[in-house]
């Protein structure tokens, strides 16, 4: 993989695809404690016309008793034979979180992605890794969060 497409996969792709804002469905509510939590995630990547640029985006939905605090995001290329760890994605990009109630957010990434990374890029499936934590430290890592095919 090359030098762009690394720095894309590794630190930017941190997230998500779509051309727009991603709307994301409310978690339901729960009346037990919830435990780190990470719902209804996806992924998308679209190619502007033209083909010169593109934009990665990410969004879940999150939970987690004591509040979220942060929710980081990761996206390979299958083919790379990456498998990153939970101790791995804390350096990684955090998503931005807007805060639903207590213990519920709304995450979402996006990345613009340009021509000459765009032409480095790895055609075929993706996979987008998350790592959850709680205000009080809680942890979960979701190493196949979401998944998204680059056909472009």
């Amino acid at each position: 993989m090359s030098r762009i497409s690394k720095r894309v996969a590794l630190t930017s792709l941190v997230g998500a695809v779509a051309a727009g804002a991603v709307a994301v469905a409310g978690i339901a509510s729960a009346t037990a404690p919830t435990k780190p939590v990470v719902d209804n995630a996806s992924a998308r990547f679209v190619v502007a016309p033209g083909g010169d640029e593109g934009v990665f985006t990410f969004a879940a939905d999150v939970a987690d008793d004591s509040g979220v605090k942060s929710l980081k995001v990761l996206a390979w290329p299958n083919a790379s034979g990456l498998d990153p760890t939970a101790e791995e994605m804390e350096y990684v990009e955090k998503a931005g979180c807007e805060r639903v109630d207590d213990e519920k957010s709304t995450c979402a990434y996006s990345l613009r992605v340009t021509e000459r990374e765009l032409a480095e890029m790895g055609k075929g499936e993706w996979t987008v890794a998350a790592l959850l934590t709680g205000r009080d430290g809680g942890k979960k890592f979701v190493p196949g969060a979401a998944s998204v095919t680059l056909d472009f």
